[in-house]
C-alpha cells in the first residue's frame, strides 16, 4: 500500500519529499545540547553563514546574546566568548581547557595542522618549546635582540629620510620588522630594495586581507563546493604557493652548506633536531613542518609589530600634542646623541603609555585566532562540548566599558597613575594570554617600544598634503590601518 503511494508521486511530490527528509536529518544532527550557548537562529543546511564574522558584527551579536553566545556555520556550531572578565575565564582561571587547534579549511590547506600556531597536542607542544628555546639562543647569540633592532632602526630612519615627499611607509616598516626575525630565522636581512623580497611581503599583506572578507570566509563552511569555485580564496592560495616556495628555496640553501658542528640560526637549528628526533616522529621535526613553522615565524615576527607601528604614526599624526610630547620626553631621557635603547623604559613613562595605548585602540588583531574546547567545559554558566571551535573576542576586552575610562579614544592616561608613573593593567591582552599567548610577544614589544621610539627621536611626522586621516581600518585577518601617505620632518 505505502509502495503504491510513494510510485504514485509526481517529480515534484518526491522533491518536496525529500527536502522535507533533508531537513529533518539537518535539524536532528544540528540540535544543540542542552545548556549550550544562544545565539541567533541558524537557517537549514547553511547556518549562520550570512552573519558578519568581524569583531564589530560579532560585539553586536554579543550585546544581543551576552558575552557567550553560539553560531552555526554550516554544520559546524562556533562559540564566541567576549569582555575582560569572561575571556580571562576562558583563557587563564580554565588554562588547559582551550589550548588545541580547530581544522579551518582555509588555513589547513597551508598549515595542515604543523608548525607552531595551527598545531595541537604533542606536536605543538615539542614545536613550541623548540621555537622559545632557539629564538631567544640566537638573539642572545647576535649580542641581543635588542642591537638587532637598533641597527636595523638606523636603516629604517635611513630610508624615511631618503624620501622626498610624501609616501606610504607600509612595506618600510614590514620590511624592517621582518628583517628582526629573518636574521633569527634565515641568518640575513633583506635589503629594503629587494624586489623579490619585497614581493614576498606585498603577497603576505594580500593574503592576510583576502583571509578576513566575507566570501573567502564562506571556504571554512562550504571547502569542498569552493574548491572548485573562482574567488578571493583561489588568490589566496596562490600567494601562500608562492610565499612556500620562497621558503622552501632558503631551506635548501641551508641544507647545502649545513654544519651540524656550527648551527648559524634557527633552519640550522631545526636541521639539527631532525637528526636527533628521528626517532620520535609523532614530534614532528621534518622538513614539511620546518617550511611551516618557518612561515609561522615569518608572519609572527612581522605583522603584528609591523601593523602596529603603522596605526602608531597613524595616531601621532592624527594627535600632534600627543606626538609632540613623546619627543619632549624623548629628548629629555634620551637626547639625540644616542639610540633609544631598552633600559630607557622605566624613565620615559609617557612614551610607554603610548605605545600601550596604541595596541589598544590599534586593535591588530581582534579575535585572536580560533581555539578548539580541549575537554567538555562550562563557561559563564554554558556548556561548551569538547571538540567545539572557540573565538576569543579580544577586541572587546581591549574596548571593555569596565575596564578602560574612555575605550572609544585615543587616551595615553589609561595607562598612566595619578603621578603620571606607567601603570600595568590586567585586561591589556593585545598578544591573547594562556597556554595559547603569542610566541613572539616579548620580541613584538621590544621592536615596537626602540623602532617607535627612534623614529619619534628623528622625525616629526604629518599627513600627506591634502590628505584627510581616518581611523577606520581595514577589515583583515588582522585589523589594519587603511593605507596613508605621510610626510616626514627631520628634527
Amino acid at each position: 500500500m505505502i509502495l503504491q503511494v510513494l510510485l504514485d508521486l509526481d517529480y515534484k511530490s518526491w522533491l518536496i519529499g525529500l527536502f522535507l527528509f533533508l531537513l529533518l536529518i539537518d535539524i536532528i544532527r544540528n540540535k544543540n545540547p542542552p545548556r549550550f550557548p544562544p545565539g541567533p537562529r541558524p537557517l537549514p543546511f547553511v547556518g549562520n553563514i550570512f552573519t558578519g564574522l568581524d569583531f564589530k558584527s560579532i560585539d553586536k551579536l554579543a550585546e544581543e546574546y551576552g558575552e557567550v553566545f553560539s553560531l552555526r556555520l554550516g554544520s559546524e556550531k562556533a562559540v564566541f566568548i567576549s569582555g575582560y572578565k569572561m575571556v580571562k575565564e576562558a583563557l587563564i582561571t580554565q588554562l588547559d581547557s582551550f589550548v588545541d587547534r580547530p581544522v579551518l579549511p582555509l588555513f589547513h590547506k597551508i598549515f595542515r595542522g604543523l608548525g607552531v600556531g595551527l598545531s595541537s597536542g604533542y606536536l605543538w607542544k615539542m614545536q613550541r618549546k623548540f621555537a622559545n628555546t632557539h629564538l631567544r639562543h640566537f638573539g642572545e647569540a647576535k649580542k641581543n635582540l635588542e642591537l638587532s633592532i637598533q641597527q636595523e632602526s638606523v636603516f629604517l630612519c635611513q630610508a624615511f629620510k631618503d624620501e622626498k615627499g610624501a609616501f606610504n611607509p607600509l612595506f618600510y616598516l614590514n620590511n624592517a620588522v621582518s628583517n628582526i626575525i629573518s636574521a633569527l630565522v634565515f641568518g640575513h636581512r633583506f635589503e629594503y630594495h629587494d624586489e623579490r623580497f619585497l614581493n614576498i611581503l606585498r603577497l603576505d599583506t594580500e593574503a592576510i586581507l583576502l583571509a578576513g572578507s566575507a566570501q573567502t570566509q564562506l571556504y571554512n563552511a562550504f571547502p569542498r563546493l569552493f574548491d572548485y569555485l573562482p574567488g578571493p580564496h583561489q588568490k589566496f592560495f596562490a600567494n601562500y604557493k608562492t610565499i612556500l616556495e620562497f621558503l622552501k628555496d632558503e631551506i635548501r640553501k641551508h641544507q647545502e652548506d649545513f654544519d651540524p658542528l656550527e648551527p648559524r640560526d634557527y633552519i640550522d637549528a631545526y636541521l639539527l633536531e631532525m637528526e636527533k628526533k628521528n626517532s620520535d616522529p609523532e614530534a614532528g621535526f621534518n622538513i614539511e613542518t620546518l617550511v611551516i613553522t618557518t612561515l609561522d615565524m615569518f608572519e609572527a615576527g612581522t605583522e603584528t609589530a609591523a601593523t602596529t607601528l603603522r596605526w602608531g604614526l597613524l595616531y601621532m599624526m592624527k594627535y600632534p600634542e600627543i606626538q609632540k610630547q613623546v619627543q619632549e620626553e624623548i629628548d629629555r631621557v634620551i637626547g639625540q646623541s644616542r639610540q633609544p635603547c631598552l633600559s630607557d623604559k622605566p624613565n620615559m613613562p609617557y612614551t610607554e603609555a603610548v605605545v600601550h595605548e596604541i595596541q589598544r585602540a590599534g586593535n591588530v588583531v581582534p579575535l585572536g585566532f580560533p581555539k578548539k574546547a580541549s575537554k567538555d567545559t562550562t563557561l559563564g554558566g554554558y556548556f561548551i562540548p569538547k571538540g567545539t571551535t572557540v573565538t576569543t573576542n579580544l577586541s572587546s576586552v581591549l574596548n571593555d566599558k569596565n575596564e578602560w575610562k574612555t575605550p572609544d579614544s585615543f587616551n595615553p592616561g589609561h595607562f598612566l597613575d595619578d603621578q603620571g608613573q606607567f601603570r600595568k593593567r590586567e585586561a591589556f591582552l593585545p598578544f591573547s594570554a594562556g597556554r595559547r599567548v603569542c610566541v613572539g610577544e616579548s620580541l613584538a614589544r621590544m621592536e615596537i617600544f626602540l623602532f617607535f621610539t627612534s623614529l619619534l627621536q628623528h622625525f616629526t611626522f604629518s599627513p600627506g598634503p591634502g590628505v584627510e586621516l581616518s581611523l577606520e581600518g581595514q577589515m583583515g585577518f588582522t585589523y589594519a590601518p587603511s593605507p596613508y601617505r605621510m610626510c616626514v620632518n627631520p628634527r
